[in-house]
């Protein structure tokens, strides 16, 4: 857990502006909904992993591709399956509290044990 949080809050360090805001609010965020998840890198992404180290979710800045918005996106090992088609990923300028509440009710969906 140690070296997985050392190397999200690195790749968090290096982000500037609104991705660094999006990312400190997703950091926040998840270790407080769903504090089993362990801090991983994904892709050198902030992301976290469950407890067998398959990532579940993670966000990926605008930088990085130098798109306009940052991504939050979750994996095949997210439990947020409802009947034939679903989201897995979401774009996101701000992270405002309207923002927080809907990743949180993700999140917490996404770790639910089915």
């Amino acid at each position: 857990r140690e070296a997985g949080t050392a190397a999200v809050r690195a790749a968090i360090d290096v982000l500037e502006g609104k991705d660094r805001e999006v990312a400190e609010g997703f950091y926040a965020l998840v270790t407080e909904v769903s504090p089993d998840l362990v801090p991983k890198t994904f892709y050198g992404f902030p992301g976290f992993a469950n407890d067998v180290g398959k990532v579940v979710v993670f966000m990926q800045p605008a930088s990085k591709f130098k798109t306009r918005y940052a991504t939050i996106g979750f994996q095949e090992y997210a439990h947020l399956d409802e009947g034939d088609c679903w989201a897995t990923s979401w774009a996101v300028e701000a992270w405002t509290p309207k923002v927080r509440d809907m990743f949180s009710t993700l999140v917490a969906r996404a770790t639910a044990q089915a």
